[in-house]
């Protein structure tokens, strides 16, 4: 699973320094983090890294489908994704591919609910040319009408091939019903019907880029052989001049669940599919919530677990047997996964999951069993943090979550304070019948799950 400081404007300085800690051994990342505030809002951050001659260079945008509250024109941050990569009056699309090329690094971006994050790693002697390229189409961005509809044709091209999956449209409806208000209701890229209208919304576009391509939205991420000095100078050189915006999208909250819900894919050309989706919690890292749910999961599903010996190994009812929380700044999902052998077996499944949560709920876990798991979560982690894009990419995440990238630090702090207790308190909240959606596949014509 991936996951600000206050600080003092000082009369008469445009950039804020915000001192690491003095003390990083007990942190699940031992290098020190830097973070600056330029006056226009953007956060800088940067992690020296033992990397001798590289540097990786992200930019995370905390706008995604999340931000997408208007009808009709949701898919717009994934768009952009696309976009930024067309170039302006100084570096059009070719020119930006030769130049980044030259340096060596490459570049790369994706989209998620939460944020939208622009990478590429490279030779850190090109690391001032790397700020001028992303300064300049952060601030420049330029498209015409037929660009624009032109790859809202790609984007549109996009979906229809994921679409070709049952997984991706079980996934589609699974949210869609699962949600009622929230724009979580979508996925990234979108509804399709909105898709479909994108290439007429080209002065939409132009307004979204406007509202959110703002420094106040944007953190800039810094990972490698690098000094935390050297890139706040760069920052201020290429970005201390970009203006500030004064948009605030407003995300409307998402009613309570008063009953399961359920979905039904009448597919046969896949084996059988069932997933339980419960609503869980925003993301927190000064709450037990999220860790202790990420144990419960690992615990009861994890190949190692009871359930995958019984469900998978011994009595071969299913393929396999998957479960997790994600992460979000919003209430989101928990979801449990399974792929079945036969789809007769969808009750009987439905009904060892469900009698394996309730007992967590009364009885929580072998003691052993709950601190070995503890620590594999954290030091498996750990242990994958072990290059600039490694940590910039997890960095990033809490980044989206919170604003902060220390939010790292103190989530995993947090998974040594677990206990039964805790464990309990998140099966007995969150894990409830009413907060239930279940989704199915198979050739039936329903799912067949009670």
């Amino acid at each position: 699973m991936i996951r600000i400081i206050p600080y003092l404007l000082l009369l008469g300085f445009a950039l804020v320094q915000f001192n690491a800690c003095s003390s990083n051994e007990d942190k699940i990342l031992p290098n020190p983090i830097y973070q600056h505030k330029l006056a226009n809002d953007l956060n800088v951050v940067t992690i020296p890294f033992d990397s001798p001659g590289l540097a990786a260079f992200y930019i995370v945008v905390r706008v995604g489908s999340r931000n997408e509250v208007e009808e009709g024109v949701t898919g717009f941050a994934h768009f952009f994704e696309h976009m930024m990569f067309r170039g302006t009056d100084k570096y059009p699309r070719e020119e930006y591919k030769k130049v980044l090329k030259m340096t060596g690094a490459g570049a790369n971006a994706n989209t998620s609910l939460d944020r939208t994050v622009y990478h590429m790693t490279g030779n850190v002697e090109y690391l001032e040319k790397m700020f001028e390229l992303e300064s300049d189409r952060f601030m420049n961005l330029n498209y015409s009408e037929h660009e624009f509809k032109v790859e809202a044709g790609a984007v549109k091209g996009e979906y229809t091939k994921n679409y070709a999956s049952p997984y991706q449209q079980l996934y589609e409806n699974l949210v869609n019903t699962a949600f009622d208000e929230h724009p979580y209701k979508h996925t990234t890229m979108g509804f399709f019907d909105d898709i479909v209208d994108m290439p007429n919304q080209y002065d939409y576009s132009l307004e979204f880029f406007k509202r959110y391509y703002r420094p106040e939205y944007c953190t800039i991420v810094v990972v490698g052989d690098v000094e935390a000095g050297q890139i706040n100078d760069l920052a201020e050189k290429y970005f201390g001049e970009w203006e500030r915006g004064n948009y605030v999208s407003e995300i409307p909250d998402e009613p309570s669940q008063n009953g399961k819900r359920e979905f039904h894919l009448q597919n046969g050309s896949i084996p059988p599919y069932m997933s339980m989706s419960y609503k869980g919690p925003a993301f927190n890292d000064k709450e037990i919530d999220m860790p202790a749910i990420d144990v419960l999961n690992t615990i009861l599903f994890a190949r190692n677990s009871e359930l995958y010996k019984k469900l998978v190994v011994e009595e071969q009812k299913l393929r396999f047997i998957g479960g997790g929380a994600s992460d979000s700044r919003d209430p989101n999902l928990i979801n449990i996964q399974a792929s079945f052998i036969n789809k007769d077996d969808f009750q009987y499944v439905r009904d060892e999951i469900t009698k394996a949560i309730e007992d967590v709920k009364t009885n929580g876990f072998d003691e052993k069993k709950l601190q070995d798991t503890k620590s594999n979560l954290k030091y498996s982690f750990a242990m994958g943090i072990d290059d600039p894009s490694a940590i910039a990419r997890s960095i990033s995440h809490y980044i989206q979550l919170t604003g902060d990238p220390e939010s790292l630090n103190r989530l995993y702090a947090m998974y040594d304070k677990v206990t039964n207790e805790d464990i309990k308190m998140v099966a007995n909240n969150y894990y409830v019948e009413n907060g239930l959606t279940i989704a199915t596949i198979s050739s039936d014509e329903n799912g067949g799950v009670e």
